[in-house]
């Protein structure tokens, strides 16, 4: 019973122990999942894991397994020994999740147990991933998340055999990216005065500031973190709009000299958006040129999306833009703006990635996320653009997960449920196949206007996370023979690992268990 469902799986007869004995071959490129799988199970079972040439345990890294692709693995446990193959690292590490979710559930604590026999069954299994982009988009501009609960989080990804984590790092209300060349982004736009409660527009606030950034060097340890595990953390630096926390540290980069702005404190859609003039745009390019010294990962995301034009359509500077370059009207600089970020990124060897909020025209060189509508997805891969799937009432986890009356406030107008979630299609059949090829694949979204605590993140999450990554892994996991079953299963390991969790069928009742301050 593993989440997500593998690809091919047969029981065999027998069952192989992990014992004080049990030793381990894992040469080359095999080595780091071999220190994985000790450094994982270390914790709950005391074993060693020794290396041994004769070992029982054998991790092997084969480039002749071609079909396995870049992440998927071969398995095979008898009762003497247990065989983990891929044709790349990747894959081993993948193999890994699944060894630990084959052991019993308490081998994911992370305190000693006892008196438990480290049994796992014998299994033939050969699985490999749908789709290449498995994600989750963790919103710690408008709440920041100390690093530690990012590492946690990152454990929890890969176990699920998720390998995205993108990090949304600055927005309206809060800068948490450190960039050297501009230190008021986290000085003055790291810390906003209050907080509104409840959803947007209800004009009641806290009185709590509301402050955090991290250094450098805890994100590129992060990052370190999580490629040892597989997984990818994406930044995503917001522009042009969005922008109101840097403009409230940087006056100049707005769209009118000397007005004073504040971090802002509402929830919502700011009116206020970066101007267009050259010193934007090497604002924009210096503080991308940090964040790549930062993030290796192949894709940084710049936002996009939500870019109200008013303060265009009334700027001197922004008005003299457009018609220097000849638009149409002030509204065509957001296209424009995106081309010159994405043209920076590109020179600089990386892909750049933004929000779609309609089917309008992007600059082609973006790989784009949908989220409105899934229809916006194939309007994009219809033109050409990469794809990576987000509608909001499949993916969007800050929504209700039920309409139960003790529930935590989330987002209006919809819910979504653990059945919505599994049931999305990120390339859906209805889709032609030059279309469909296009989809990298999909990603769930916690957005934390209303999401205080590393706890109530986690509630939000699971299951729901569960069954998107089942989905996503293998879109055949049937929701009534695969998926659910095996989700009865996993909860034992959410608990072992004390994952805050919606129990399945069960009605939340009084409020989420907290340990960290609004």
């Amino acid at each position: 019973m593993i989440i997500p469902h593998p690809t091919h799986l047969a029981r065999i007869p027998g069952r192989f122990t992990f014992d004080e004995s049990t030793t381990v071959r894992a040469e080359g490129a095999a080595g780091p999942a071999a220190a994985l799988l000790r450094t994982l199970l270390a914790p709950a079972t005391g074993l060693p894991l020794r290396s041994s040439p004769a070992g029982p345990v054998v991790f092997v890294v084969d480039p002749e397994l071609g079909g396995l692709g870049a992440e998927g693995y071969g398995l095979t446990v008898g009762p003497d020994a247990l065989l983990l193959r891929a044709a790349r690292p990747e894959g081993l590490l993948r193999g890994v999740q699944t060894i630990r979710q084959l052991l019993p559930a308490e081998a994911l604590s992370p305190r000693p147990v006892a008196d438990v026999p480290w049994r796992i069954p014998c299994v033939q299994v050969t699985d490999v991933p749908r789709f290449g982009w498995r994600g989750m988009m963790l919103d710690v501009a408008r709440r920041f998340q100390p690093v530690s609960f990012l590492r946690r989080f990152v454990d929890l990804l890969a176990l699920h055999k998720l390998n995205v984590l993108h990090l949304h790092l600055t927005d309206d209300q809060g800068w948490r990216m450190p960039v050297a060349a501009y230190p008021r982004l986290t000085e003055v736009g790291g810390t906003r005065a209050r907080s509104m409660l409840g959803r947007a527009g209800s004009g009641r606030f806290d009185a709590a500031p509301h402050s955090g950034a991290y250094t450098a060097a805890e994100l590129r340890s992060l990052v370190a973190y999580a490629a040892e595990r597989g997984v990818s953390v994406v930044p995503e630096i917001e522009m042009p709009g969005h922008a109101r926390a840097a403009l409230a540290a940087y006056p100049g980069l707005g769209n009118f000299p000397g007005r004073r702005l504040e971090v802002w404190t509402e929830w919502g859609v700011c009116e206020n958006t970066f101007g267009v003039h050259d010193e934007v745009l090497e604002f924009c390019r210096t503080v991308l040129g940090e964040v790549l010294d930062v993030f290796p990962s192949p894709y940084v995301h710049v936002g996009g999306d939500e870019c109200p034009v008013t303060e265009w359509e009334t700027s001197p500077e922004a008005l003299a833009r457009t018609a220097e370059l000849g638009l149409a009207a002030p509204r065509a600089l957001h296209g424009w703006f995106l081309g010159r970020i994405g043209e920076f990124l590109l020179e600089a060897g990386r892909r750049p990635l933004c929000w779609a909020e309609d089917s309008g025209v992007l600059p082609p060189q973006f790989t784009v996320m949908p989220w409105r509508d899934a229809g916006h997805g194939l309007a994009a891969a219809r033109r050409g653009h990469p794809v990576v799937m987000a509608p909001h009432r499949a993916t969007y986890l800050d929504y209700p997960q039920s309409d139960d009356p003790g529930e935590p406030l989330g987002q209006a107008g919809a819910v979504v449920d653990l059945r919505a979630v599994h049931a999305a299609e990120a390339a859906p059949p209805s889709w032609e196949p030059a279309a469909a090829a296009r989809v990298l694949g999909t990603q769930a979204q916690v957005w934390t206007e209303f999401v205080r605590t590393p706890e109530e993140i986690e509630y939000l999450a699971f299951p729901r996370l569960c069954a998107l990554a089942d989905r996503a892994w293998n879109p055949a996991s049937d929701w009534a023979t695969d998926f659910l079953p095996a989700l009865q299963h996993h909860e034992a390991r959410l608990a072992a690992l004390g994952v805050t969790h919606r129990a399945v069928g069960i009605p939340r009742r009084g409020p989420l268990p907290s340990t960290t301050s609004h």
